[in-house]
Parts: structure tokens; C-alpha cells; sequence
């Protein structure tokens, strides 16, 4: 019976450890930290990596529990910590984003709508802490109108006291496939025409926003 638990358990650790799914993560782990934006949270895939750290810590289990070669239990482990650490950095990246950009990301509904509902909670969670933290510390004790987290003052117009992702920071990325003038946004289509693959351009970030959320670059 065990043995064919084994057996199982190596059969849909080998079956999900063929797929791409760690190269996909790199990929999304890579562009999150070269944007200066925070981009869509990838649920399926995250999803299918956890469900990989499990079926790979079962596997290093029943491999130590039978006695298998030692250098094979490694190779193992070395694989499944390097997943681990991808999806951590990618987790902990976003996050670090969120922090940044807390207030501004909680009233846009485009950025708010990118978040997982755990990274939703916990914006709101941070809201409300820093809210209250620097009411009791700091604007309680200046006078009325400089008593907003959002505003230098209340005859400020705009949120002036809200960082926001400046999208105009140049960035080094790389196209999929070739790329045309149609797969920019229009109106900075005249900006940028064309794009070879797999050539590396240096290029002001708000120019392949629409091809980088479409999957058709990769920043680097």
C-alpha cells in the first residue's frame, strides 16, 4: 500500500515538475520587479506552484521514509527551495509595492482590482493601522487643515501627499515575437513603430504597457 502511495505521489510530482510553470513564475517574478507598477496578480499560477511545494514535499518525505539515494532526495529538495524562494520574492516584491503606493492603489480601482483578495485585505489592514498611527502621533497635533494623510492641506485639490507609479521610468525589455506599431497604444504608436524579437530595448515603460500586459514582452 505504501509503495503505491509512493509510486503515486513521484508520478504527479514528475507529471508537474515537466510542466512550466517555475519558468512562468520567474517570468512574472522578473517583469514584477522591473515595473514600476504593480501588475496583475497571477492566481492560477500561483495557485498551481503552491499545489507543486506540496506534491514536491511529499515527494522529499517518502523518498527520506524509503531510503532513497541521498544525492536523489537533494536534487529534490534543491528544487523545491528554489520554487519556494521564486514564489516568496514574487509575493514579497508585490508587497513591497502595495506598502509604496497603499493609498493610491486603494483608490484605483484598475490597481486595486490587480491584487489577490489576501493582498486586498492587507492594503486595507495597513490603511487603517497607518491611518490611526499617525493620528495619534502626528496630525492630531497640527493644526486643522494640515490634518489629512492625503493632502498637504485642505485647499489642496489633488491627493498631493499620495505617491503614484510613475510610468514614464525607462526600462529594459524584450519582445516575444515581432511587433508592430498596432501593438502599442495608440497614441504612443508614433513614439515606438516597431519591436524585433528577443531584441533587448531600452525603452520608457508607458510605451509597452498594453504589449507587457498582453504577455507579448518580458522586461528584464
Amino acid at each position: 500500500m505504501a509503495t503505491e502511495e509512493s509510486a503515486s505521489v513521484m508520478d504527479d510530482y514528475e507529471t508537474l515538475i515537466s510542466t512550466t510553470d517555475v519558468e512562468l513564475l520567474k517570468r512574472a517574478w522578473r517583469n514584477e520587479k522591473a515595473a514600476p507598477e504593480i501588475l496583475q496578480f497571477e492566481s492560477s499560477l500561483v495557485q498551481r506552484i503552491k499545489e507543486q511545494i506540496e506534491l514536491a514535499e511529499q515527494n522529499v518525505e517518502i523518498s527520506e521514509a524509503n531510503n532513497i539515494d541521498p544525492l536523489t532526495v537533494s536534487l529534490y529538495q534543491m528544487d523545491l527551495d528554489r520554487t519556494q524562494f521564486l514564489l516568496r520574492s514574487y509575493l514579497r516584491v508585490r508587497l513591497q509595492k502595495i506598502e509604496k503606493y497603499l493609498f493610491y492603489v486603494l483608490k484605483t480601482d484598475e490597481y486595486l482590482n490587480r491584487l489577490s483578495k489576501q493582498e486586498q485585505m492587507f492594503a486595507r489592514r495597513c490603511t487603517d493601522d497607518l491611518g490611526s498611527h499617525l493620528d495619534e502621533t502626528v496630525l492630531a497635533k497640527l493644526p486643522d487643515n494640515y490634518q489629512s494623510i492625503l493632502k498637504q492641506s485642505i485647499t489642496s485639490e489633488e491627493d498631493d501627499m499620495v505617491p503614484v507609479p510613475r510610468l514614464d521610468t525607462f526600462v529594459i525589455c524584450k519582445a516575444k515575437q515581432y511587433l508592430s506599431g498596432l501593438d502599442f497604444e495608440p497614441e504612443y504608436s508614433m513614439e515606438i513603430t516597431e519591436m524585433e524579437r528577443d531584441l533587448l530595448t531600452f525603452v520608457c515603460y508607458k510605451f509597452i504597457k498594453k504589449p507587457l500586459e498582453n504577455g507579448k514582452i518580458d522586461l528584464v
